[in-house]
């Protein structure tokens, strides 16, 4: 089986594939990129903290417009992880507000991206309904 990688340094594929957050111990703000200090109270302790992998879409937007070569239309949402919001999006459901709602339940997913010429597949995440 080929090797795979995250697309991005929050997300781990160990075990049931998860996100992570760097929190501010001083204020609890949290951040999915690298800090050196906090951008809500300027603390410089950070701890790395899970995110739940289930929540509820707060917000989201159907694109129809995109760079080329991205398909359309598709679904990128703003979802609240218990408290943390984590942007992403919708996989697995029609883009179209007769299936995607305010409110609605849904859960990490991982997303193939591609391979390199040695078969190393990039997996990137998103959410579908829960």
């Amino acid at each position: 089986m080929a090797d795979t990688i995250p697309l991005v340094d929050y997300l781990v594929l160990d075990g049931d594939p998860h996100l992570i957050a760097h929190e501010c111990e001083n204020c609890s703000a949290r951040f999915f990129d690298r800090r050196t200090a906090c951008a809500s109270c300027s603390g410089t302790s950070f701890r790395t903290v899970g995110i739940p992998r289930e929540g509820t879409v707060r917000t989201f937007t159907i694109v129809s417009l995109a760079a080329p070569g991205v398909p359309v239309p598709f679904v990128a949402a703003v979802v609240d992880c218990g408290g943390t919001s984590v942007r992403g999006n919708l996989v697995n459901v029609d883009p179209d507000p007769d299936h995607v709602t305010l409110g609605m339940k849904v859960r990490l997913t991982v997303v193939p991206m591609g391979a390199d010429a040695t078969g190393v597949a990039a997996v990137g995440y998103g959410f579908e309904p829960a």
